[in-house]
């Protein structure tokens, strides 16, 4: 691919799989994101997931194509600019690897600020008083976090395929168990729920019309399903990428959309039969008052404390995925001091440590948000959301506008129906990045109720843009070779000869 290696290639195919398997973390993601699914009722929990899921792993099968075609870390913002037109690379490059690299910043912003208040309901929970946290000590309990994920994700390299290996059994684990002990639980207590209202049960607490708000009932598996190109940027740790990385891709978001499906069903098959009590609970947290109706405080407290367990795990692959993609791209000179932050440390079992300081700071500032309502903290959501559906589809869709000849298959390959996948993850993330900007409450919604995306990630793009035409377009000239020697023989080494020396073909 025309870099030198600088990162230890440790990774197996499995522990690439657990990077993004870990990041969705189902049961704590859906934990994260049931109050986006939960209005629509049973039917918008367990038919939202399962028909958006869909959707979701026809993107992972053509980025899959991709990956194992052109295995690099900074896959995504290296893939558009290889396909798009001459006038178009660059910027294009330029606008995806910031949004790709915010958007897993915002990422890595909302898992915290979602475990800080799981950590604060498992308080609430033991203090049994009604107590709630004010939002400074939520914000200084995210902040902790930050700086311990910070700290976890620098030293813990030689590690770090092994914890990956561990949230595997973690994650599969906590499955498992709330499959088992909550329907144990109601049963003690009044019994489960009709097959009728877990799959056929439709409600509406929003103002929106009830297929609409069906429809916003997908922004759950969006959000928990929204990590898998995190095997492409663990491309260059991987070992035999061009076969592992799409295996990570494509196994985690099919697993996801099983395993999810399951654990929505055995949730609305326990919960409360009026959506409103479970909406509002009081320990802010409508997860933690299913377990609490099926298992009473000591369950709900235990299973809570699990859920944040695996949460913060969630967190540290997220850093390390992030922190890959932002290295990356500073390798290519697109980030001012570019040159400091793409040193990596051979001290520190070759690790991006400066760049892991980095996404700490800059996810300490965006934090700043959960200090000024509920709808700025979604903020955070968005950001992720938005900013990565724009960064996928944006490499997918110049495969097809501008790739023509130069795709050349690698290891995994979907053959025929490759282009027409193509074709359908587009449409899909193009409606995701529209959908993700909808309020969910209604049509005329407050202030605290505004959803704010379009705001946040318009921002983004446009300050990214204004950035290269004003300064970057000066030096930024996409990928650029750092291997001492042309590995000649191959359409890409030629391009990246080429880009290398400043040409444009």
């Amino acid at each position: 691919m025309g870099y030198k290696q600088e990162l230890r290639r440790q990774y197996t195919t499995t522990q690439v799989f657990a990077i993004a398997f870990s990041i969705m973390g189902l049961v704590p993601s859906i934990a994260s994101t049931l109050s986006f699914s939960l209005p629509a009722g049973p039917v918008g929990m367990v038919w939202g997931w399962f028909t958006a899921s869909i959707f979701i792993f026809i993107v992972g099968l053509a980025m899959a194509d991709l990956a194992s075609a052109m295995p690099t870390a900074g896959g995504l913002y290296w893939w558009t600019h290889y396909f798009a037109g001459p006038r178009y690379k660059r910027p294009l490059s330029f606008l995806i690897g910031y949004s790709n690299t915010l958007g897993l910043i915002g990422g890595m912003c909302s898992v915290d600020y979602t475990l800080a208040l799981m950590i604060l309901s498992c308080v609430g929970i033991a203090r049994g008083d009604g107590w709630s946290a004010s939002r400074g000590v939520i914000y200084a309990v995210y902040v902790g976090l930050i700086l311990l994920h910070g700290l976890s994700g620098a030293l813990s390299g030689r590690l770090m395929p092994k914890i990956q290996t561990l949230c595997i059994y973690l994650n599969l684990g906590l499955v498992v168990a709330t499959a088992i002990a909550l329907p144990i639980g109601r049963i003690s207590r009044g019994g489960l729920n009709s097959g009728s209202y877990v799959f056929g049960r439709v409600d509406n607490e929003t103002e929106w019309p009830t297929g609409w708000a069906f429809m916003l009932a997908w922004l759950s598996p969006i959000w928990s399903i929204g990590s898998f190109d995190s095997c492409v940027h663990m491309s260059e740790e991987a070992m035999h990428a061009a076969r592992a990385v799409p295996l990570g891709i494509i196994c985690s978001a099919g697993s996801a959309t099983i395993l999810g499906f399951l654990v929505l069903s055995v949730l609305a098959a326990t919960m409360n039969p009026d959506v409103a009590q479970t909406l509002d609970s009081k320990f802010g947290q409508p997860m933690a008052q299913i377990y609490y109706d099926a298992l009473g405080s000591n369950g709900a407290l235990g299973f809570m404390i699990v859920l944040c367990i695996a949460q913060y795990l969630i967190g540290l692959s997220l850093i390390v995925a992030a922190s890959r993609q932002a290295w990356a791209f500073s390798r290519d000179g697109a980030f001012p001091l570019s040159n400091f932050f793409k040193h990596v440390s051979t001290r520190i079992q070759f690790q991006p440590v400066r760049m892991v300081c980095g996404i700490v700071l800059a996810s300490i500032i965006l934090g700043l948000l959960c200090l000024i309502n509920t709808a700025a903290a979604n903020a955070l959501f968005s950001l992720f959301v938005a900013s990565n559906y724009v960064s996928w589809g944006t490499p997918i869709f110049c495969r097809l506008a501008w790739g023509g000849d130069r795709f050349r298959p690698g290891e995994f390959y979907t053959g025929r129906f490759s282009k027409p996948i193509a074709c359908v993850a587009c449409v899909y993330l193009l409606f995701g990045v529209f959908l993700s900007m909808f309020p969910t409450t209604g049509p005329n919604p407050a202030p605290d109720d505004m959803n704010y995306t379009i705001v946040i990630n318009g921002f983004v793009w446009i300050a990214c843009m204004a950035y290269y035409f004003c300064f970057a377009r000066r030096w930024y000239t996409g990928p650029r070779m750092t291997a001492d020697e042309d590995p000649s023989g191959s359409d890409i080494a030629l391009y990246m000869q080429n880009t290398a020396d400043g040409k444009e073909k």
